[in-house]
């Protein structure tokens, strides 16, 4: 079983979102949370999925240095896809509207790119799931940015919340991912990691 043979190990979780922390839990993986500044910035000409395993990979480097033998970093980055421009994090209210306003009624791609690092091995993968919104209305859209204050999520929302509940009306793909961390997948590449 997974969460048995990764006790060796010191697992670090690189990130502050809340939900990839519960996903974590509910895995049964024991880990630390420790959250480090690094360069959001990415190439440009980079399409949905390159750029989150850039924005993941890098996370992860920061931490290469001063990484026990028995340590693994997760980090990841999760960015929504959308008439071929990367949706992120909003600045605003105002800015949220208009991230909504632009998947409403669409289909998008929500993209983590996810790297695990030790002192000696590397890997990063992204998963990527098709999200279709029915149109929402300007009324709509406005009750969730001010009810929910989505300013943390990529694409301006959480599928879990309310906007999800009541416009997301198709799904292809690994809905944990949406959520932020793609579990399943996860665990199939970190059993790979420690026995390569």
């Amino acid at each position: 079983m997974l969460t048995d043979e990764l006790k060796p190990y010191r697992i670090i979780l690189a990130s502050r979102s809340p939900r990839r922390r519960q996903l974590l839990d509910e895995l049964g993986l024991e880990f630390d949370v420790v959250v480090k500044k690094y360069d959001e910035t990415f190439p440009e000409g980079l399409n949905g999925e390159e750029t989150a395993r850039h924005i993941a990979y890098h996370k992860a480097l920061t931490f290469k240095n001063e990484l026990s033998d028995k340590a693994i970093v997760i980090a990841a980055d999760t960015i929504v896809w959308c008439n071929k421009k990367v949706l992120g994090k909003p600045l605003n209210a105002e800015d949220a509207f208009r991230i909504l306003r632009e998947i409403s009624g669409n289909t998008h791609e929500v993209i983590t790119g996810v790297s695990l690092i030790s002192s000696f091995r590397e890997t990063t993968f992204s998963v990527s799931t098709k999200v279709t919104f029915d149109l929402l209305s300007d009324e709509e859209i406005g009750y969730y940015v001010e009810k929910f204050k989505p300013y943390d999520k990529a694409g301006a929302y959480g599928i879990q919340e309310w906007i999800g509940i009541i416009a997301c009306s198709h799904i292809e793909g690994s809905y944990f991912n949406v959520v932020g961390l793609p579990v399943h997948r996860l665990c199939k590449e970190l059993q790979k990691f420690i026995k390569t």
